[in-house]
């Protein structure tokens, strides 16, 4: 891909080198009030105390901190920065993500009106969403509560030493994937289909929930087809970079990896064929009319 030079968008929130607050908490719990406070009037209570002023004023803590501390109480972790210098690699993914995102606008914007721009999340290990908190293990994934989506930028590394799809292009195809979920929220279809659950039964909702990722896989492509129209960022091979790392999450082909044997009843994004299909549809059509997955016979 010729994505270098080109302009990184700046709906970018790093949160690399930070990681989610712990579980919180509202004060004390009033089950515990009664037991605790009949340990601190105690002798050893009052060894401890004594203990903690004694520290206090050897580190300059406020004592009441730490004694809040000790009874359980206190307002719940912030989240907590460490020291983070990412890798050049790292940093180089970050360009390339923001740029990737910037390009997913400008051909947004042109074929919606009033389009909402959503905010790439970059994070390192776990991340706090309105949608929870998860961890690197969870994969990419776009949150509809807060319009953002959210990635470890070390699921790169594992899509060419994991899943064996490697490649800028392929990369770009997750972005736009995710992208691609945040134009069904703007549109209503994932509302709809969020819905639908504890309405119908666990197998029907997963059906509905293949033809929304293969609908996310078709507005994939779409953006594909109309960014390299303008912008011409593609190369030999991009195409089959981003058809590869399509198979290589298919639902079928995760499962056979797991060395479990293949459910269809289970699948909840699709096989790799139809994941192939659908992206591919959208690239070489670009007509948004062409990606109803929902009233499709053949999938």
């Amino acid at each position: 891909m010729k994505w270098t030079g080109r302009r990184q968008s700046s709906n970018i929130d790093d949160r690399r080198g930070q990681s989610a607050g712990g579980m919180g908490g509202g004060g004390i719990n009033p089950f515990l009030i009664g037991p605790l406070l009949k340990i601190l009037f105690s002798k050893t209570g009052l060894i401890i105390v004594g203990i903690v002023i004694v520290f206090s004023v050897v580190t300059g803590t406020n004592p009441l901190s730490l004694i809040g501390g000790f009874l359980g109480g206190g307002e719940g972790q912030p989240l907590t920065e460490t020291e983070y210098t990412p890798t050049t690699e790292e940093e180089r993914l970050a360009e390339f993500s923001a740029t990737i995102l910037a390009d997913t606008e400008d051909v947004w914007n042109q074929l919606m009106d009033n389009y909402r721009e959503p905010t790439l999340v970059l994070y390192t290990g776990s991340v706090s969403s309105a949608c929870g908190n998860a961890s690197s293990s969870t994969g990419p994934f776009y949150c509809p509560a807060d319009e953002k989506l959210y990635i470890d930028l070390s699921f790169f590394e594992d899509m060419e030493s994991r899943l064996n799809a490697p490649g800028d292009f392929a990369q770009a195809y997750v972005i736009a994937h995710e992208v691609g979920h945040h134009i069904q929220k703007i549109i209503g279809v994932t509302d709809e289909v969020h819905n639908l659950r504890g309405q119908i039964s666990e197998k029907e909702y997963n059906q509905y929930s293949v033809r929304l990722e293969l609908q996310a896989d078709f507005l994939a492509g779409v953006w594909a087809h109309h960014s390299q129209k303008s912008a011409a960022m593609m190369e030999q091979g991009d195409l089959d970079e981003a058809l590869n790392a399509a198979n290589a999450i298919g639902d079928d082909r995760l499962q056979k990896q797991s060395g479990g044997r293949v459910v269809p009843d289970s699948f909840t994004h699709g096989t790799s064929a139809q994941r192939m299909k659908w992206f591919k549809k959208g690239f070489e059509s670009g007509d948004l009319k062409q990606g109803d997955t929902f009233n499709a016979k053949d999938l």
